[in-house]
C-alpha cells in the first residue's frame, strides 16, 4: 500500500536537494506544470518547464549575491493528504557556508499525483528577503 504523504515528502526532498545543487532539470522532474507560487502577496506562474528554466540563471546570481550556500529543511509535516494531493507545511532555513541562518521561513507546498507521478504544483511561502525574492513574475525560489 502506498503512503501519499511520504511520497510527497520524498518528492520534496528530491526537489530541495536539486535546489541546493542548482540542478534545474531534477527540480523540474519533481514539479507539475503549470505551477504557481505565492510570496509577498504576489503570484508567480510558470506555465511550462521552459518558463521555469528561463529565470534560473538570474535566481542563481541573486543567491550568490546574498552569499547563500544552501537551504536546510528544519521541519516538514503532512497536514492533509489524499490519494492524489498532499499539503506539506515546511520550515526552511537559508544558510551561509558556515551553517548560519540568515533567512528562516515557513512555507506550504501542495503536491499532486498526475499520471502516476508526484510533483509540486503550488507553493506559498513567508520568505521575506525582497532582494532575492523580487525577481518579477517568474521567480522560483523555495
Amino acid at each position: 500500500m502506498t503512503n501519499p504523504a511520504q511520497e510527497a515528502i520524498d518528492t520534496f526532498h528530491r526537489w530541495n536537494n536539486a535546489w541546493n545543487a542548482r540542478d534545474i532539470e531534477t527540480q523540474i522532474a519533481q514539479m507539475h506544470f503549470p505551477t504557481l507560487r505565492l510570496a509577498e502577496n504576489r503570484f508567480q506562474w510558470w506555465e511550462t518547464a521552459d518558463d521555469f528554466r528561463a529565470v534560473q540563471d538570474e535566481v542563481t546570481k541573486k543567491l550568490k549575491e546574498e552569499k547563500w550556500h544552501h537551504t536546510s529543511t528544519l521541519s516538514i509535516k503532512a497536514v492533509q493528504a489524499s490519494t492524489n494531493k498532499v499539503h506539506l507545511v515546511i520550515r526552511q532555513s537559508r544558510q551561509h557556508a558556515d551553517g548560519t541562518e540568515y533567512n528562516g521561513f515557513d512555507t506550504l507546498w501542495i503536491f499532486t499525483k498526475i499520471n502516476g507521478r508526484w510533483g509540486v504544483q503550488f507553493r506559498s511561502s513567508f520568505l521575506t528577503n525582497t532582494e532575492v525574492n523580487d525577481l518579477g513574475a517568474a521567480s522560483p525560489l523555495p
